[in-house]
């Protein structure tokens, strides 16, 4: 039991690690996990960080062992398997995300959150609520980052003011998810044409199977996006079925509810400037990552999805 608890001993929301895998296979030998490469006559093996690490998404000609499993789990990881380069093999929407399973997960926010879902005025509550603070989280990100503003993304030019203009009083006067669901699709499309126009990326229409590389970034970043989300939910013992906006169109809808709170803020800029640079998956994969980091992404989850879970349910 020892080992077990100094193995969740860093808090998910501090851990520092995502891995993407392909063309491996992972393995636990003397008490690590490891996964083992085969470079021309010789193996490679190299060791996961598994006690800082939230996820790991398992590519194309990858295999695992048991004991692997077991050991991901007993540290608290999520694993998921996608296709090449962090995407989806099916249709570019679905990851099954293998959740570790122990019963010792708090009970209050599940609990919490519960206490207003069965209700679909409260459920909606809560749905606009994300929704506001997707765009400040935005608004906050694009603001303080120097990166972005090298690369022409400044939150006062007029296309950016223009996107957000009267989101707030349509979000609130949405009466029902699917209204909320265009209002947001409408949101993500007026962004999609500003980074567009930023990066002058000729052309673009958004297409999950699209062979371009803004598209395969945007693929790619929304699931490392997802992997945080699924990590937060697990930790806080939420299942990913008590979605408030996606519940009725996804599986583990909840997950993209959580991941829609950071998504436009991080992943849709750098996936149009990273396929400008021509940056190979790995470069993106790092550059997500790191702003992920920068920006307390997922700390940004845990803060909110606890602030709802423990809401008092009001007439």
């Amino acid at each position: 039991m020892e080992q077990l608890t100094d193995l969740k001993a860093i808090l998910h929301s501090k851990r520092a690690n995502i891995y993407y895998l392909e063309k491996c296979r992972i393995m636990q030998k003397d008490g690590r996990v490891l996964y083992l490469t085969e470079d021309k006559d010789e193996q490679l093996y190299w060791n996961i960080p598994i006690a800082n690490t939230t996820v790991v998404l398992l590519g194309t000609g990858t295999s695992i062992t048991q004991a692997a499993v077991r050991m991901l789990a007993s540290a608290g990881v999520l694993i998921g398997f996608s296709g090449g380069g962090g995407t989806p093999l099916l249709m570019g929407t679905e990851i099954e995300w293998l959740t570790p399973q122990s019963e010792y997960r708090p009970t209050e926010y599940v609990q919490g959150w519960l206490a207003f879902w069965f209700n679909e005025t409260q459920r909606l509550k809560v749905a606009k609520h994300f929704q506001l603070l997707r765009i400040e989280y935005l608004q906050k990100v694009w603001a303080k980052d120097k990166d972005l503003k090298n690369e022409g993304f400044f939150i006062d030019d007029l296309d950016i003011q223009q996107a957000f203009s009267g989101y707030s009083s349509k979000v609130e006067q949405a009466g029902n998810v699917t209204e909320l669901l265009l209002i947001e699709a409408q949101l993500t499309k007026n962004l999609y044409k500003s980074a567009v126009s930023r990066t002058q990326h000729k052309d673009f229409a958004r297409n999950y199977d699209g062979a371009d590389s803004a598209n395969a970034f945007l693929n790619h970043g929304n699931y490392l996006a997802y992997g945080l989300a699924a990590s937060t939910l697990w930790v806080l013992g939420i299942p990913h079925g008590f979605a408030v906006m996606h519940g009725k169109t996804r599986r583990g809808a909840l997950v993209f509810d959580v991941a829609d709170l950071i998504k436009d803020a991080i992943v849709l800029p750098w996936a149009f400037v990273c396929a400008k640079e021509k940056m190979s998956e790995q470069e993106f994969r790092q550059q997500i990552l790191q702003k992920f980091t920068e920006h307390k992404a997922m700390d940004f989850m845990f803060e909110q999805v606890k602030q709802q879970a423990l809401r008092e349910p009001r007439p």
